[in-house]
């Protein structure tokens, strides 16, 4: 189902030469109950600051989902369509088994499920965007190497072991052949020293808007003993208002340019939209069931909810806009999740599913224009 779901999305949302976006993260479904034995105490993201720690009982879910713009609504959405249940490790030990953390080299669902999405794709240039916690050589090397390559984009920590390439071994030269090349300048260094060249970008931002940003940039090798060898572009991002801190970028493609790479690791912010917006109009952390495979099918499936509610909406407008709703305490200007919900509710609820409906009502007992409201505002709730 998510390989048919994915595909459809493809199919309906980008051209067949542009590169496939998806967006990879972990979710805290919370939830409460002895019955519920895969669940575990996390760090709430939500209600957690920098200085401020709050833990939260529940459920982490590692979600896949589609970063496309939706023409309808002139904007990117981050559309799910794959999500795998990463149990805790209390729920590990208890059975006797090994526990796999979200950075693990082998055994986790981040791994798998990005070499199953290039089996799904395998045509199709693939682009998976991820926070720091998968910034690791083992899940990079993995995504590398494979017979098409994933090309990942993620945050690069400053203080990275990063080498030139090994150079090229010369006729007669014994031992083993050099695996890297002379150290470079940690990225906190390049920052501070005068002779790095910044250039200044105009770039897609966060909220839909431009903004212009000074980047640097090179290729080199991240490597660390006993672990792969990773070959990577970097690049540093300055806000020239110093509006946030110098941050840096790796991705695996070589050849691909700072203002691309900066827009793809942009997109990633999608996905927190559609974590929020899931919970509050599908019904996530509300559900009543218990048992472990009702759990296992519930969740993802409410999620994949999310984009076929959106493929209706999509199919449905035939090209039109969508209708916005507006208040007079909150003039909104582009369609969101609640107005394509609410647009596919208002289109399936007069449809007759049993034979013994009426195809006309023989009796009304309140105003038209009432009734009316009450649908609206029915279609309308969470």
């Amino acid at each position: 189902m998510s390989c048919l779901l994915l595909r459809l999305l493809v199919a309906t949302f980008l051209p067949a030469d542009a590169p496939v976006v998806v967006g990879l993260d972990d979710h805290i479904e919370r939830r409460r109950g002895e019955r519920i034995a895969a669940k575990g105490i996390y760090r709430d993201a939500v209600r957690s600051s920098k200085s401020f720690f709050v833990k939260t009982s529940g459920l982490r879910w590692v979600s896949m989902m589609l970063l496309t713009k939706i023409p309808w609504v002139e904007r990117v959405w981050a559309l799910p369509f794959l999500t795998v249940l990463a149990p805790s490790e209390h729920y590990h030990q208890e059975r006797g088994m090994p526990h796999k953390k979200l950075t693990a080299p082998r055994g986790h669902p981040a791994r798998q499920m990005i070499r199953q999405v290039r089996r799904w794709l395998p045509g199709r240039t693939l682009v998976v965007v991820v926070d720091s916690s998968y910034a690791v050589l083992e899940l990079l090397a993995t995504c590398v190497g494979l017979r098409h390559p994933v090309t990942v984009v993620t945050r690069l920590r400053l203080d990275a072991a990063l080498y030139d390439s090994a150079p090229t071994r010369k006729p007669g030269m014994k031992g083993a052949p050099r695996k890297k090349g002379a150290r470079q300048p940690n990225l906190a260094h390049r920052i501070s020293d005068p002779t790095t060249r910044w250039q200044a970008i105009t770039v897609q931002w966060y909220a839909n808007t431009q903004r212009t940003v000074e980047v640097a940039t090179g290729t080199a090798i991240w490597y660390h003993p006993g672990l792969p060898i990773v070959p990577l572009r970097w690049v540093l991002i300055r806000d020239p208002l110093s509006k946030f801190a110098t941050q840096a970028l790796l991705c695996t493609d070589l050849m691909a340019t700072p203002p691309q790479i900066v827009e793809w690791f942009v997109l990633r912010w999608q996905m927190e939209v559609s974590f929020e917006e899931t919970p509050a109009h599908l019904g996530i952390e509300t559900q009543r069931q218990w048992s472990a495979l009702a759990i296992l099918r519930t969740t993802p499936a409410l999620f994949g909810l999310f984009s076929l509610v959106t493929l209706f909406a999509h199919h449905l407008l035939h090209g039109q806009p969508l209708p916005v709703r507006k208040a007079a305490w909150y003039q909104k200007t582009q369609p969101t999740f609640s107005d394509a919900l609410a647009f596919v509710r208002l289109t399936l609820w007069p449809v007759s599913i049993s034979y013994l409906s009426l195809p006309t009502p023989d009796m009304q007992l309140i105003p038209t224009a009432l009734f009316r409201r009450l649908i609206d505002t029915l279609a309308f709730s969470p």
